[in-house]
């Protein structure tokens, strides 16, 4: 790996590690209940009235990445990577949209294709660490077993793309307080 691409992937690890931190406390926070005061309900609020601008900055920045990796880097991607991309790719111009028009209600539609590209990814990391494969992965092309780099003992591309879904997915899951409604409160 040359230097730029180590420096690259040094810091995508990084940032998916904190991204991965900054998910499971996102989630913490939003499962406990929102009666209470104090600093949880504030992150929750703070996040719910941002979720798409945070979705659109990180649907963005993997998009950046994926196609810095394959393009710029040359790591081709493989069949699973490809699904992945799919269910990606259409969220950067969603969550701008959506940021344009100010409309919510795109939530959806960015939960149901962040739920699909997580359960590909999943199921690429799966086989990356061993895992049988129930599919065949394409005669031709690049394997979908191939590690590119193993980066703090867990990070693969799939698991950055594992990350990036996951975080969506908590971000849409994030009630907007100025759309909640008062029974709530």
């Amino acid at each position: 790996m040359t230097p730029f691409a180590q420096g690259i992937t040094d810091l995508l690890s990084f940032g998916t590690v904190v991204l991965d931190v900054a998910a499971v406390a996102l989630f913490v926070i939003l499962i406990t209940p929102l009666k209470r005061r104090g600093v949880t309900r504030e992150i929750a609020d703070f996040v719910g009235e941002r979720a798409i601008l945070l979705a659109f900055l990180t649907a963005l920045v993997a998009t950046g990445g994926s196609l810095l990796y394959s393009n710029i880097i040359g790591f081709p991607p493989c069949d699973l990577c490809w699904w992945q991309r799919i269910f990606l790719y259409p969220q950067t111009i969603l969550f701008f949209t959506a940021l344009l028009k100010k409309d919510e209600g795109m939530r959806f539609h960015a939960f149901i294709l962040s739920s699909l590209g997580a359960l590909v990814a999943l199921y690429h990391t799966f086989i990356q660490f061993g895992g049988a494969s129930v599919l065949p992965c394409a005669a031709t092309g690049p394997s979908c077993t191939a590690l590119y780099f193993l980066e703090y003992g867990y990070v693969t591309i799939p698991t950055m793309s594992l990350t990036i879904f996951a975080l969506i997915l908590i971000l849409m899951a994030a009630p907007n307080p100025g759309k909640r409604d008062l029974k709530e409160l």
